[in-house]
């Protein structure tokens, strides 16, 4: 831990808390870290189980609805490596809780809002949340975690995403009205921003060189020139390309190709969300028994893209297809818990982890606005068969970049 202090140019301090041994891993921190990581994603799965009742109470087009699911995306292009460039000064834990405040906030002054703007504002508030947390949450687990359990560390982080997601589909459904639920997301909020503030060590300290335009390009062109974190950005371009151009249109395909209403398709899509956990937590396993990385993420893309085939195509019947959406989630759950446990492995240095982790949510965000608004547009035009080939397509890209991170691992020693 002082060396990674002294690597970033910063004198050391006492810590708050102890720090954990290379054989110990301050496990209580780490599940308060992926807490904080599920409530920003619920901000994000909120949206899409209000939609019915947001359109009524605002008189919503689609358009504005789909502004309203994109903040998110938007904000982590903009801000990924900024944020990554501010941890290690600002201080990951601090600003891990000044992102839980900040979705408090946000989701306050949305459950109060009695126009569009109010509600967007408010939006955007959360989403500044959103990218302060998903960018110090694996800086915080970094030095959190013992050297042994970062593998399964950070696959339990991985699932963050779709954990959330999930339970905002299945509780936002069960409770009286849209305000209700942004104000109990509020407070949920609040709350964990206290506990982490209890129960979470602080970094021993920030740099205290400010951030600068220059210094920043300079972290991130630096942290690119590596190679392999520039390619696990590209992999998770794809990757969320991928899950959101079936996640984003599931519930629809599901009424259209199984003849449910919207509750059963809404509890059939948070299924299909559950199993990508699982697949997040199986990579862990496997990543600690010794299994490729490359390989694992090279298997991932593979198989999303063969089972958009089955999925997209109008070959199979409602069933199978909705089997192959299972499929479809569980595989791909195995690249993200990769390729975040990844991420901190190839950075260039550990001051640079953070950038690192903030190319990786670039990619992330880049591809989760992209994918729908692709998807969409060629489904609009020439029907489902048009997301079968882009998605195909790019499992096709998401092998040659596994490959690619192969190659740039082997040739600077990083295992493979």
């Amino acid at each position: 831990m002082q060396k990674q202090f002294e690597m970033a140019g910063a004198p050391p301090a006492a810590p708050l808390h102890p720090s954990p041994t290379s054989s110990s891993t301050h496990w209580r921190g780490v599940a308060l870290v992926v807490a904080a990581g599920v409530v920003a994603s619920l901000q994000v799965g909120k949206v899409a189980i209000a939609v019915p009742e947001l359109r009524a109470d605002f008189g919503l087009d689609l358009s504005m609805v789909g502004w309203l699911m994109a903040m998110f995306s938007l904000l982590g292009v903009a801000g990924a490596v900024p944020v990554g460039a501010w941890v290690a000064r600002a201080g990951d834990r601090r600003l891990v809780v000044a992102g839980l405040l900040a979705i408090a906030a946000g989701s306050t002054a949305g459950a109060l809002a009695g126009g569009v703007a109010v509600l967007l504002a408010g939006r955007i508030v959360e989403g500044l949340g959103f990218v302060l947390i998903t960018i110090a949450g694996p800086s915080v687990l970094q030095r959190m975690v013992s050297p042994g359990g970062k593998d399964l560390a950070f696959a339990i982080w991985s699932c963050f995403m779709p954990t959330g997601i999930a339970i905002a589909l299945f509780s936002g459904s069960l409770l009286d009205g849209w305000r209700g639920f942004w104000l109990g997301n509020a407070a949920l909020a609040a709350l964990l921003a206290l506990l982490l503030l209890l129960g979470v060590p602080r970094s021993v300290g920030g740099s205290a060189a400010p951030v600068s335009w220059h210094s920043m390009a300079r972290d991130a062109a630096d942290t690119a020139k590596a190679g392999a974190p520039a390619l696990i950005a590209a992999s998770f371009v794809i990757y969320s390309l991928q899950f959101f151009a079936l996640f984003s249109f599931l519930p629809v395909l599901l009424i259209e190709r199984m003849g449910v209403d919207m509750a059963a398709a809404g509890s059939l899509s948070a299924v299909a969300c559950c199993v990508n956990v699982a697949g997040n937590l199986v990579a862990g396993v496997l990543l600690k028994r010794g299994v490729a990385r490359w390989l694992l993420a090279a298997v991932a893309s593979a198989s999303m893209g063969l089972s958009a085939i089955g999925i997209f195509l109008p070959v199979l019947g409602a069933v199978p297809a909705f089997l192959l959406c299972l499929v479809f989630s569980g595989a791909g759950g195995l690249l993200p818990a990769t390729l975040i446990g990844t991420s901190p492995i190839v950075a260039p240095s550990a001051r640079l982890v953070p950038m690192s982790m903030g190319l990786l949510m670039l990619g992330s965000n880049l591809g989760q606005m992209i994918g729908p608004l692709i998807v969409g547009g060629a489904v609009d035009l020439l029907g489902w068969p048009a997301a079968a080939v882009i998605v195909a397509v790019a499992g096709a890209m998401g092998v040659l970049l596994a490959l690619g991170l192969r190659r740039s691992m082997a040739r600077r020693g990083h295992p493979l």
